[in-house]
């Protein structure tokens, strides 16, 4: 039989808009991100959701909080920190902009876009695509003991290498992915 993933970012928060790194920080979501979930949920209505994942920062919750709005067959809930936005230590809070300035734009690259570079006391992509392939593992085996369409709510930096597992894609290929705040990815998996 024939399962579905549906995996989203959650919409845009304050820490996005005003382009802030993010990671950890517990940033709300705009007006904008608001209606970005909307979005989501809309093309997400008529699909089957019976077990859903969030994180716990409030980006990922509230997300998933207006897709199930449609979904009243989703009877279970998770909370895994597995997939998680990646931790940008301590460059958590503070503008790009200033980033830039006070390291350099080479540097900046390196800390926000290099597959194994890490900015100071976070983490590295390599970092969150293993804590990711935990959570797939656990994810598939639970599907296949339970027969259960899923609805991730996820965040920019987990979403890289959960498209990179299932849609065969290179280091290089998902460095480069860019993870929409009002669209959705689905993945077939038979069972």
């Amino acid at each position: 039989m024939q399962y579905h993933i549906y995996i989203f970012r959650h919409g845009q928060t304050y820490f996005n808009r005003d382009r802030r790194f993010t990671g950890w920080k517990d940033s709300k979501l705009t007006p904008q991100g608001i209606r970005d979930a909307k979005k989501v949920a809309l093309k997400l209505k008529n699909k089957k959701i019976d077990v859903a994942y969030q994180t716990l920062l409030s980006r990922s919750k509230d997300t998933l909080k207006e897709v199930l709005k449609y979904h009243p067959e989703c009877k279970k809930v998770f909370t895994d920190n597995r997939m998680i936005e990646r931790s940008y230590g301590k460059l958590e809070g503070k503008y790009h902009a200033g980033v830039i300035k006070e390291s350099g734009k080479k540097q900046f690259d390196l800390w926000h876009r290099s597959y194994t570079a890490h900015p100071p006391k976070g983490e590295s992509i390599k970092v969150v695509e293993k804590r990711v392939a935990y959570f797939i593992r656990d994810l598939l085996h639970y599907m296949k003991k339970h027969h259960v369409n899923v609805a991730i709510s996820a965040h920019g930096n987990s979403m890289r290498p959960f498209r990179r597992h299932f849609e065969k894609l290179s280091v290089k290929e998902m460095m480069i992915l860019e993870n929409p705040y009002d669209d959705f990815f689905a993945y077939t998996i038979d069972l």
